[in-house]
């Protein structure tokens, strides 16, 4: 049920944001004066819709976008005598600029604004400690026991009468781990690599209270299921104390004013992530063709809003709110750059041909000639028309990869 509702919360947040996209352009259109014919949440049928003053809103039946109809958007759209002085194309090269992304602009303050309120609340990622090793400071004691599948791996109760090395040594929780048999341990792979190769008496330094202890650990030798390189995993007979690290904090919570600073750098790292993904878009389309056909999914493969609902109804289920979140803040910042990319029908295909015609116009001057007129969308109805159908045809693909072989973060 947590799942569903995960699904249905994920994509009414698209949905708002999509809408305050449309938003977008039509509040900046209505600053301008230019006239706004038509604010439309979703498409196909109207369910209801109702006029204040020149404006019809409403909302259709299929909830997948929306639009705002600007009287006037090119020279070649049809407009009553009544709007020809308003028409968005006779306005100045900056205030349709503003206008034409204004929509890309509404997502980076949504997302902006997601970041923050995470920040306050949930915390917000850091990287650095994300990236840093996990340091040898004991959380707690426990048993050193076989474990040779991985059910038994994932079984962390201790069995009757098993060894409990770290305990029975004297290592306590929030004791830090300095060396292991004379080898400097600075990290908790450092600490484990040593144990796994110690037996029997082992000395160890350890650091408490800022004071240095000497402590012999009898190790024992036990049969552990093991990383072996490749994602293959092997038996092996290796030392063990009985101990588990303090988990690495990877969020960090801010208050409300450091919250903008590091909400700014987050959204900075966000828009580089999103970046690098638009590049490395083309070249992974092949892996959704192959999943499609039974081949495993790779997780960095795009997904549609179906693969990204579905993977929000995920982390709603295990409560995992903050990824959820978090998609939803990268999802608005994907959105708003791809829109902005100068290709037809995009927000950003508008811009271009507009700054296209004031840079001509400029040339032209320095000619000694007149201004051009408008660029004429026509001869470039076939660019369009391939780019809409790429664009359809990989939707199409994610939708059905997302379906048959969805992306699964939580396996």
């Amino acid at each position: 049920m947590v799942f569903i509702l995960g699904i249905v919360l994920f994509a009414l947040g698209i949905c708002l944001s999509v809408a305050l996209h449309e938003a977008g352009h039509m509040w900046t259109a209505k600053a301008f004066g230019m006239k706004v014919r038509r604010y439309f949440i979703g498409y196909g049928p109207t369910i209801f819709s109702f006029r204040r003053g020149e404006t019809e809103y409403g909302v259709k039946w299929i909830p997948l976008g929306g639009f705002c109809d600007i009287a006037g958007m090119t020279a070649l759209d049809e407009v009553t005598p009544e709007e020809s002085k308003r028409a968005m194309w006779r306005f100045k090269t900056w205030k349709r600029t503003v206008v034409m992304s204004a929509g890309s602009v509404t997502h980076f303050i949504l997302g902006f604004v997601i970041l923050y309120v995470m920040a306050v609340t949930m915390g917000l990622p850091n990287p650095a400690a994300q990236a840093a090793p996990t340091e040898p400071v004991i959380s707690a004691t426990s048993c050193a026991r076989a474990a040779t599948t991985v059910e038994q791996l994932n079984d962390t109760a201790c069995p009757p009468g098993a060894p409990t090395p770290a305990k029975t040594a004297g290592i306590q929780a929030g004791d830090r781990i300095l060396s292991v048999a004379g080898k400097p341990t600075p990290a908790w792979t450092d600490m484990l690599a040593a144990v796994q190769v110690a037996s029997g008496p082992t000395p160890f330094v350890v650091e408490r209270n800022g004071q240095r202890l000497n402590l012999t650990v009898d190790v024992p030798r036990v049969q552990r299921l093991v990383a072996d390189g490749d994602k293959k995993t092997t038996v092996k007979d290796v030392g063990m104390i009985g101990a588990s690290p303090v988990p690495k904090s990877l969020v960090t919570t801010y208050g409300p004013v450091d919250a903008v600073g590091a909400t700014v750098s987050f959204t900075g790292t966000m828009f580089s992530e999103t970046a690098k993904r638009l590049i490395e878009f083309p070249s992974r389309i092949p892996a959704v063709v192959d999943s499609i056909f039974g081949g495993e999914r790779d997780p960095n493969t795009p997904v549609s809003v179906v693969g990204a609902s579905r993977i929000g109804g995920e982390a709603a289920e295990r409560g995992l709110w903050e990824i959820f979140v978090l998609l939803l803040a990268s999802l608005n910042f994907f959105i708003g750059v791809f829109n902005l990319l100068p290709l037809l029908p995009l927000d950003g295909g508008h811009i271009a041909v507009v700054w296209y015609e004031r840079v001509r116009d400029w040339v032209r001057k320095l000619r000694g000639k007149a201004a051009g007129g408008p660029v004429d969308y026509t001869k470039l109805s076939a660019v369009t028309m391939v780019l809409v159908f790429i664009g359809g045809a990989v939707t199409l693909l994610t939708v059905t990869a997302d379906i048959v072989n969805p992306v699964k973060l939580f396996q």
